[in-house]
């Protein structure tokens, strides 16, 4: 294990590996990321550098099937929380705070509710609303429509429709993207993903996102199925974000999310879109997780 960031393998005890990596002050509380979907550990330097300016470390990794991380078939949103419980039991972590963003919200929410003696807080940045709430497809991009769709039909029609998305991803520039992802991305979002600053760390995550398609293809087959676990289970502060401009996650997720977390502190931001919150307000973000250490 380092702290640098640098990816780090770990043996799991059902044999598959883990892909993570760990930046920042060498025994500080951990922030455990949950990437987007699809995406991959890629350490953002703007949020590795936020950590560090608070005091504590940035701990990323890859979900199951993505590049680094053995495929688990079949897994639900809640079968990661096995995998987070063995990796901060590797790292010696007794305490932790949780962030998802996009489809790692959902994930973060499980590892929440699964691990309440060792999750702090937790904060879901324009994370889904289980499927199986009404309006679920409602305001979203036709791309997204399109792929969730294929999804309630299965892996067999689910699979070639990502196959050929990647494909374009894997090789685009920030530009290329924004032209390849139109229909979900508001001019907001159009504006940080070409941001020199930044763009280049979202282009990367999402190119080693989709560098092996199995994580993809799961994630969005575990997000219209049975979560696994009730956000009733969730007994530890969480804190909902949301953007009113979001094509991705539209805004009436987060506000069933705010209402059905117990105790959730809602955070629905108007003018922003899926990426753009998830960079402009990460210092907020960061600062009310601190604050309850």
């Amino acid at each position: 294990m380092t702290t640098d960031g640098t990816t780090s393998t770990l043996t799991l005890s059902d044999g598959r590996e883990l892909a993570y990596a760990v930046s920042g002050p060498p025994g500080a509380v951990p922030v455990l990321f949950h990437h987007g979907t699809p995406g991959c550990l890629l350490q953002w330097r703007a949020m590795a550098v936020a950590c560090a300016e608070r005091g504590l470390r940035l701990l990323t990794y890859t979900r199951a099937g993505a590049q680094g991380s053995t495929r688990r078939p079949g897994r639900s949103v809640a079968d990661v929380v096995g995998d987070m419980a063995e990796l901060l039991d590797h790292l010696d972590v007794p305490r932790v705070l949780v962030i998802g963003q996009s489809g790692g919200g959902p994930h973060a929410l499980a590892t929440a509710a699964g691990l309440p003696r060792r999750v702090v807080a937790a904060a879901s940045v324009a994370g889904v609303m289980p499927y199986a709430a009404d309006g679920f497809l409602d305001g979203m991009g036709a791309d997204n429509i399109e792929e969730f769709g294929l999804a309630l039909r299965g892996e067999a029609a689910l699979r070639p429709w990502i196959e050929r998305e990647a494909v374009g991803l894997h090789a685009a520039d920030a530009a290329e993207m924004v032209v390849q992802l139109a229909s979900i991305l508001p001019p907001v979002d159009r504006a940080v993903l070409v941001d020199p600053t930044v763009g280049v760390d979202l282009v990367e995550g999402l190119r080693g996102g989709v560098a092996v398609v199995d994580g993809w293809v799961d994630d969005d087959l575990a997000f219209t199925r049975d979560w696994g676990f009730a956000l009733d289970d969730i007994s530890v502060p969480v804190s909902v974000w949301q953007g009113d401009a979001d094509l991705m996650v539209p805004f009436h997720h987060g506000q069933w999310l705010a209402d059905h977390i117990p105790g959730a502190v809602a955070h629905l931001e108007p003018g922003e879109g899926h990426i753009s919150i998830a960079v402009a307000r990460l210092g907020d973000v960061l600062d009310e997780l601190a604050a309850r250490l």
